[in-house]
């Protein structure tokens, strides 16, 4: 079985036992936390689509670390006009392990 949700802005395709990085969640690690945002639900060549969101369908996860992902580093320049800048960026995460999707 599988689902479609929606966390952060974007939308993961998960399935049982799945670990996965999303954006940040204030939850404490070990804690298990419930995704109601379910777009779909399959399982083999049956699927439930929600419009948007499937009726009664939740994702259990566990929150395994919370962390920050690689630093992204951002360097502008223009040619001839003694103009450089550089920037850094890390995005924090929440690392969660799927526990159970529940249609």
């Amino acid at each position: 079985m599988y689902a479609v949700i929606k966390t952060g802005g974007k939308q993961y395709r998960v399935a049982a036992g799945q670990k996965l990085k999303i954006e940040q969640i204030p939850a404490d690690i070990g804690q298990e936390i419930s995704l109601d945002q379910v777009l779909s639900v399959g399982e083999g060549d049956q699927i439930k689509i929600g419009t948007p969101f499937v009726s009664g369908a939740v994702v259990k996860a566990t929150v395994l670390a919370q962390g920050r992902h690689p630093k992204v580093k951002i360097f502008k320049m223009r040619r001839r006009k003694h103009y450089r800048k550089q920037q850094g960026h890390r995005q924090n995460y929440t690392e969660v392990r799927i526990e159970a999707i529940t249609a």
